[in-house]
């Protein structure tokens, strides 16, 4: 008989990591974590591990916790972990496939096979690949497994909203707008997005007649706010009955949620893939389904 697969997890990240073992029948179990007075930290990982192992870590806020990572997984290894699954909802330094300049890190090329250097398998919920056709090429990890939220979101959005107009703010989210669109037979457009900078955007609404409409604005992440916000702001100013946003990734750097709120969105609504007020949705039953498949074909 087999042992019950365990999740580690980080006492920051407790409230999801509980509601994905309680839906995936894992044994939870926290990493301790110390740092010293320079920065190191010190982790401790309980010293018993059986074969299959998954580890949370969703990687908004990259940078500590990629270290994090590699302390942890080479940790678990040396304990007898033979089979060791990534769960980052929120999946890091993937925008960065090319340099665009001289000398620019690429930070996917970087990033993806550290990770897969340490994980047997890893899961992402709708990871922001540009050019990158698939999160394989991006982590060469043997199992990669995409999920969306985008129809959680949807399923969300209509029980709040009566025949809701979806709308992506810019051409990047069209497919997470057509996914959520597509489960509930919704109406959807898609607005185009000139970048001047990563705090100055301009916004072209789509021609579609959103007077009196009950408009979600739906995207796989907001940032910095400013393309949603000024999306808002259009659709207000064309007539638009109310304005909402619904986003898998609630990263809200600064003053974006402040921004989004003054442009007349009325609700906004997230995920739980990074902790956030706005959490609505949960994706541990979807994350839940897929450790099933991976931990079946996993080390015994």
């Amino acid at each position: 008989m087999r042992a019950t697969p365990l999740l580690l997890y980080f006492e920051d990240e407790t409230e999801a990591a509980l509601r994905l073992a309680r839906a995936a029948g894992l044994t939870p179990a926290a990493i301790e974590r110390h740092r010293f007075p320079d920065g190191e930290l010190k982790l401790r990982l309980p010293p018993a591990l059986p074969a299959r192992g998954v580890l949370w870590r969703s990687l908004d806020q990259p940078n500590e916790k990629l270290i994090e990572l590699l302390l942890a997984a080479r940790t678990a290894r040396e304990l007898g972990v033979q089979h060791l699954t990534l769960v980052a909802p929120y999946l890091a330094y993937m925008r960065q496939d090319m340099a665009f300049r001289a000398g620019e890190a690429v930070s996917q090329r970087i990033v993806g096979p550290f990770l897969a250097s340490l994980f047997d398998a890893i899961v992402t919920v709708d990871p922001h690949l540009h050019r990158t056709a698939t999160l394989a090429e991006a982590v060469p990890v043997r199992q990669a497994v995409v999920l969306s939220g985008a129809p959680l979101l949807g399923d969300w959005v209509v029980q709040h909203r009566d025949r809701p107009l979806l709308m992506g703010p810019d051409g990047e989210s069209a497919q997470w707008v057509a996914q959520a669109a597509a489960r509930h037979g919704l109406d959807h457009a898609v607005c185009q997005k000139v970048r001047h900078g990563d705090r100055a955007v301009d916004i072209v609404l789509p021609a579609v007649n959103v007077r009196g409409r009950a408009v979600v604005l739906l995207d796989d992440v907001a940032s910095s706010g400013r393309t949603v916000a000024r999306a808002a702001q259009l659709l207000c100013e064309a007539g638009a009955a109310s304005v909402d946003v619904a986003v898998t990734h609630a990263l809200f750097a600064g003053d974006a949620l402040q921004v989004i709120r003054d442009a007349g969105v009325a609700h906004v609504w997230s995920t739980d893939c990074i902790a956030h007020p706005s959490n609505v949705v949960s994706v541990a039953p979807l994350v839940a389904m897929a450790l099933q498949s991976i931990l079946e074909g996993g080390a015994a």
